[in-house]
């Protein structure tokens, strides 16, 4: 394993020893900012000029960077890495990378195709962001990479078989920076040292504010004429100094992502702060040393105090609200207990989770969590699912009962055969899909941002005109006041009002067992008009048994075998039942092929067979006998059906329960399903859903959805099956529900991870007041900045109380949106 950044020499970050990349520089290295030794010869070619390096390992490095066409990272940075010589050191254990073994704890593979989350040290700005990104992208084989600057962590897609993870890693550390697989715990040591660093800023701030305050209400207090020049003079300078590590530290990052978006050609919402704070200060400096009778140290001190309070708290909502994610990765346990030698032997050994691989066997005692995916082999017990998948109820296990990686063994031991590790297993895959969720930005969202950003653009000129106007009128308040136009406005509030609420509802519905896969997929399911349910395996529990036969021709036992060789494979919950029917005779069926929603061909000792629903076996009708609610399968060689099975399903707890309340939010209900129209009928009426029907093809549900679409409907649709892939694609957003196909849950917007379907009306219910909190919040901050920006242009609001103001603004929208966290499903 590499050594992270943080163990080599690091270069202090002070934007003024970034060199200048349109002149050579004669003391600073051009890559790191280090000093050059004397007698140094290392030199950078950039446009044309060669710029100085401190050492070999700067000059490969800025080379490669430039070499690879990415020279404009010099222009764009803002800090700088915190690598020097220490990047160009050959790391050979890279390769370990490239290990199956080693691979199985954190990539997901799909053939050649790979996809890992990655840590990144060394990111200081977000030119180090679109530096790495580009060049990733440059890489052949690489297919995606995408880095989020809040946590560090790159997601990274590639073709394995024309690149190696190992020469991903090393290209990484040719431009000086580090990646590693990622760790939630590295990842929360990182978010603590922003944590420490904010909090040593406030605590500066908050200090010198204290400080200075004690010198200006003296100042203030005292009748004209009562205090001396001389006191005053010093009074000031003692202010100035106590000021000066307040903006120079405590607001340096407002003026570093100023710089940023100045160096990028936009104006974003540290622009404004920046340039209030900078201006008085220099007015201060300037009155101080002349005189003047206006200086504002004290608001300066306020104000970036306040600002600096707002944020951090900010910050820690934010993170609070993020917390679904990070909860489920780290419901692994760090270490199992492993038994080599099992069922021949019960010697035990602890080892690493992340060491473990597919076929070995792990002891889990009451209390302790399972390690990975596997299936139980010995022993009966009790699991609690619900930090996963919102099951409010303990699951029995027993022998041949699947367990999911991080959920809790409550009784007695359990032995398991491991079958799924890393980034294979469930709890993996729901992380991928709740961070893509996460990462994609919904309409309103985006609306925002565009807002926000010409926010700035018009508080700029409106902050000039005031300055312009007042300057006419008296000109001693012109500066006070066009400073407190600058700091009072809040795009923050603004820009943070749809992705608070989102992050906060997210985090909720994952905790109830409904998780959501696309970032519109909230936005949509509170403005759905119409619910489109599949029957079998959505409303009721999919778990199907045989209740009767008709034997036509033949011996029934035989007859199930055929069956269960013409289903092996096979994921619908009818297959799965003639399968488990089926007795010890074992037959071998080839030449499969399978047509969704009707049937399967195959071929048993030469002979071609026929098994599916009625209407796929030709035009014998099926035995009268059977009552509605039963579905039936038929089994059929080229002279005619062999035997018709009566299977039964029983509908879910729950399933009467979402109708009733669907209904009572408004939503038009419908069901659509392949089974008997007998048996689609009857559960219609047994739930009250007027529109039903039944015999329908993958082709024909596509249809009523898109006829259901033409007519102004927003359908979410709700199923299991790979027949229902097609239109879960289709609808506006789709829920895939528990135990369903993979190509369903691959279709689907959301995912019921719990039994208890009910939650789907919890989710619309959690939505519909999600998007009454993002309401709340645009409206919020259009409402202050009204209000705000013209009381400050009048002059009532003084500069330390706009700083108070502009921080609640942004603390007020996010705890508004903490709120969607603390919603009882009920």
């Amino acid at each position: 394993m590499t050594q992270p950044l943080s163990s080599y020499p690091a270069v202090n970050s002070v934007a003024s020893r970034l060199p200048d990349p349109a002149t050579p520089a004669a003391e600073a290295c051009f890559h790191c900012g280090e000093a050059v030794p004397a007698g140094a010869r290392y030199f950078i070619l950039y446009q044309g000029v060669n710029q100085p390096a401190c050492c070999i390992g700067c000059q490969a490095v800025g080379q490669t960077i430039i070499d690879s066409g990415n020279a404009d990272y010099y222009r764009l940075r803002t800090d700088l890495p915190k690598t020097a010589e220490a990047a160009l050191e050959e790391l050979k254990n890279l390769k370990l990378y490239d290990l199956p073994e080693v691979q199985s704890s954190f990539v997901k593979s799909e053939g050649d195709l790979r996809e890992a989350n990655l840590i990144l040290e060394g990111i200081v700005c977000a030119a180090c962001v679109w530096l790495n990104e580009r060049h990733l992208h440059q890489l052949p084989g690489v297919l995606a990479a995408d880095i989020n600057f809040s946590t560090h962590r790159a997601r990274v897609q590639w073709d394995d078989s024309r690149i190696k993870l190992s020469d991903i890693l090393k290209s990484i550390q040719d431009i000086g920076y580090l990646a590693y697989p990622f760790d939630s715990g590295r990842q929360e040591e990182l978010f603590r040292k922003e944590r420490n660093t904010a909090i040593r800023r406030l605590a500066i701030a908050g200090l010198g504010m204290m400080q200075v305050m004690m010198y200006a209400v003296p100042a203030y207090m005292a009748a004209e004429g009562t205090m001396t020049s001389d006191i005053e003079a010093l009074m000031r300078f003692a202010s100035l100094m106590l000021t000066t590590p307040v903006v120079f530290y405590s607001a340096w990052p407002f003026f570093q992502g100023a710089w940023r978006d100045l160096k990028l050609y936009r104006a974003g919402m540290d622009v404004p702060v920046a340039l209030g704070v900078g201006a008085a200060y220099a007015a201060s400096i300037y009155g101080t040393f002349i005189g003047s009778a206006e200086v504002y140290f004290d608001a300066v001190t306020m104000f970036v105090f306040f600002l600096l309070t707002g944020r951090f708290l900010e910050m820690s909502a934010r993170k609070r609200s993020a917390e679904a994610a990070e909860s489920l990765i780290k419901l692994i346990p760090a270490a199992s207990m492993r038994l080599p030698g099992y069922p021949a032997s019960r010697e035990e050994e602890m080892v690493a989770a992340v060491k473990l691989v597919a076929g070995e066997h792990v002891l889990i005692g009451p209390g302790e969590s399972f390690p990975a995916d596997g299936c139980v082999v010995e022993g009966d017990s009790s699991v609690d699912e619900s930090l996963l998948t919102g099951e409010s109820m303990p699951v029995t296990k027993h022998v041949a009962s699947n367990v999911i990686g991080g959920t809790l063994n409550l009784e007695s031991p359990l032995v398991v055969r491991v079958e799924k590790v890393g980034s294979d297993t469930v709890l993996s895959g729901i992380v991928r899909l709740l961070d893509r969720a996460l990462a994609e930005k919904p309409r309103l969202a985006q609306i925002a941002d565009r807002v926000a950003g010409w926010f700035v653009l018009m508080l700029l000129l409106v902050a000039a005109s005031v300055a312009g106007i007042w300057y006419l009128v008296d000109a001693s308040r012109a500066f006070w006041i066009t400073v407190s136009v600058l700091v009072v406005s809040c795009p923050c509030a603004l820009a943070l009002a749809t992705p608070a609420a989102l992050t906060a509802a997210l985090g909720r519905l994952t905790r109830l067992g409904l998780l959501s896969t696309r970032g519109h997929a909230l936005e949509t399911l509170a403005h759905a008009t119409d619910f489109v349910f599949d029957k079998t395996g959505t409303l009721t529990t999919g778990q199907f048994s045989l209740l009767d036969t008709e034997v036509l021709r033949g011996d029934r036992e035989h007859l199930l075998a055929m069956a269960r060789a013409l289903e092996q494979g096979a994921t619908h919950p009818l297959a799965a039942a003639l399968r488990e029917a089926a007795g010890s005779d074992v037959l071998a069926a080839d030449n499969l092929s399978y047509i969704p929603g009707r049937g399967v061909t195959g071929r048993i000792d030469g002979k071609i067979y026929r098994l599916g629903a009625p209407g796929f076996l030709g035009d014998a009708p099926p035995p009268a006998r059977f009552q509605d609610g039963v579905s039936l399968v038929g089994l059929a060689d080229e002279a005619g059906v062999l035997v018709w099975f009566a299977l039964g399903d029983t509908l879910r707890p729950q399933a009467r329960q979402l109708i009733d309340e669907l209904r009572d939010l408004g939503v038009r209900l419908h069901l659509y399903s392949g089974d008997r129209d007998e048996n689609v009928a009857a559960l219609a009426r047994q739930l009250g859903i007027e529109d039903a029907r039944g015999g329908m093809l993958p082709q024909d549900k596509l249809a009523a959805v898109r006829t259901l679409q033409q007519g102004g409907a927003i359908v979410a649709m709700t199923g299991d099956g790979v027949n229902d892939a097609p239109v879960l694609a289709q609808a506006q957003v789709s829920i895939a529900v528990d135990q369903g196909a993979e190509a369903a849950q691959a279709a689907a917007d959301m995912v019921l991870l719990s039994s208890e379907i009910g939650r789907l009306a919890d989710g619309v219910k959690l939505a519909r007041k999600a998007q009454g909190v993002i309401r709340q919040n645009l409206s919020w901050s259009v409402f202050y900045n009204i209000i705000a920006i013209p009381a400050a242009a009048m002059g009532h609001v003084t500069p330390w109380m706009a700083g108070i103001g502009m921080s609640l603004s942004s603390l007020l929208v996010v705890l508004n949106a903490m709120r969607l966290s603390r919603i009882s499903k009920n």
